[in-house]
């Protein structure tokens, strides 16, 4: 795009990270990223690797985040400060609640990024897959450029204050949960800190897995770096927990005899189509969301392929098990089927369920074939407890199992429902399907954009992500709490 004098940002903004107001003059010299996203964005937090490659290569580059309240939840757009602390955010965050800044730099949608070169100017706008590639070299040129007519400043941007940060014991946004029934554990992905959370019943923290600083490292407990971890799955008997390392696009395993953590699948680049197997640490993945253990084999719900895959513990080849990689609701076949975006799996201990978010459906795996349980197409969804057929859920994000019925994390309906697959009825366990955070009677709770969720003890143990918190269901009582960490 021809290059324009960047609009200055309004009066009226509240600013995080900063000690005063920011304005365009201040930033003269820097090359400068809006970033024009949302704390609940789910195609934002794929790109986050991408911006954080960025950071890395050019540590006096200037990220500026804009949130606008409208498009964030109401847990989320009550306490930006708070969210901003919890997701560990060291640069400067600008909350446009009447959506200045979108109108000034003709913002349409999140996630857009505009980038304003040293001199004051708009040199690009864009949005989607591959940024990096995208920004890389125009950063690049920008910064050789500048600094040969002595235009651009260096060093970190003088924010006056210091940057909001997590409590030890808080959570952001944690996506997964599994447990571990024999020695009385549960693990939580802790995803936008990127470390995995070990508690006992009554939450104390007795674990932490990960540094908490994003990145891509094998190696001791406290050493590790996760990227947006996802998907957990423990193996009582070999005492090994399986983490689907999402933001990474690997798989990694917690060796608790070392207190170590390896990578057993994945290169940390996103595979760019749907590929072939190989040896674990040679084989591109793309997204791994979820994970199940069945029969000596791993299972990923790979959501950036749109298809299931497994990898052979005993020898870690990974491999396409279901799926075409076409995005749609498709039965039939193994290798003709298709999925859209799966984001959770779980097996009764004979066959695999899926929770497709992207079509709204529930899918069973089944001697080869892969039929639909719950669902029509990506675009019928809607909230209907029904016999399957006619039963409708939203964007369903997890799925568990638990004496012959499928509990469902309905999240974007912000329930938790049961299926029995004998009797066909799909029914509301917990939430009055009002986005929110409230507890008691599990009718009248709320909950924000539930998505994993595992029987712990007698009790369902809910990542109720929206809220940054885990729910806790007594489904004698049918009533929900809320898990307090504490150390």
């Amino acid at each position: 795009m021809k290059p324009m004098a960047a609009p200055d940002f309004p009066p009226g903004l509240e600013w995080l990270n900063v000690d005063r107001p920011l304005s365009v003059r201040d930033l003269s010299g820097r090359i400068v990223l809006l970033s024009f996203v949302t704390f609940t964005c789910a195609n934002c937090m794929r790109l986050a690797p991408e911006i954080r490659q960025l950071k890395e290569k050019y540590p006096d580059l200037v990220i500026v985040e804009v949130h606008s309240p409208g498009f964030e939840s109401g847990a989320v757009g009550g306490n930006f400060r708070e969210t901003v602390r919890r997701a560990g955010a060291d640069h400067p965050v600008a909350i446009d609640r009447d959506r200045l800044l979108w109108q000034a730099f003709g913002v349409r949608d999140w996630p857009t990024f505009v980038l304003i070169d040293p001199g004051g100017n708009v040199v690009g706008k864009t949005a989607g897959e591959g940024l990096y590639g995208r920004l890389n070299p125009k950063i690049d040129r920008m910064a050789k450029e500048f600094e040969q007519r002595g235009l651009l400043e260096k060093g970190r941007l003088q924010s006056g204050t210091v940057p909001e940060t997590a409590r030890e014991e808080s959570l952001y946004r944690p996506g997964k949960v599994a447990a571990d029934n024999a020695q009385m554990r549960l693990f939580i992905s802790d995803s936008g800190h990127h470390r995995i959370i070990v508690a006992d019943v009554s939450g104390k923290i007795v674990e932490t897995i990960g540094s908490g600083a994003a990145g891509n490292t094998d190696g001791p407990f406290d050493e590790a770096a996760f990227y947006l971890p996802g998907g957990l799955a423990f193996d009582e008997e070999a005492g090994i927990l399986y983490i689907a390392d999402t933001g990474n696009h690997t798989i990694r395993m917690v060796s608790w005899a070392e207190r170590r953590v390896t990578t057993i699948a994945g290169t940390g680049l996103a595979a760019p189509s749907p590929g072939e197997g190989g040896p674990g640490t040679e084989v591109a993945l793309n997204a791994p969301w979820d994970l199940e253990l069945l029969g000596g084999h791993l299972y990923v719900a790979m959501t950036g392929a749109n298809q299931v895959w497994r990898m052979d513990l005993a020898t870690h080849k990974i491999e396409p098990y279901a799926g075409s990689g076409r995005e749609a609701l498709v039965d039939g076949p193994l290798e003709e089927a298709a999925f859209a975006r799966p984001t959770g799996i779980v097996t009764d201990g004979e066959v695999l369920f899926v929770a497709d978010s992207g079509a709204s459906a529930i899918r069973r795996i089944k001697r080869g074939m892969v039929e639909t349980r719950i669902g029509h197409s990506p675009e019928d969804f809607g909230d209907l407890d029904t016999i399957a057929r006619m039963a409708r859920i939203h964007h369903p994000m997890g799925i568990a199992y638990r004496e012959g019925s499928l509990y469902i994390a309905d999240t974007h309906n912000h329930k938790i429902k049961q299926f029995d697959p004998d009797t066909d009825w799909v029914l509301t366990r917990v939430g009055s399907g009002e986005r929110g955070d409230r507890d008691g009677l599990s009718g009248d709770a709320r909950l924000n954009e539930p998505n994993g969720l595992v029987n712990f003890a007698g009790l369902w143990y809910i990542a109720d992500t929206g809220n940054h918190a885990v729910r806790v269901y007594d489904p004698v009582r049918h009533v929900v709490s809320t898990l307090n960490l504490w150390k």
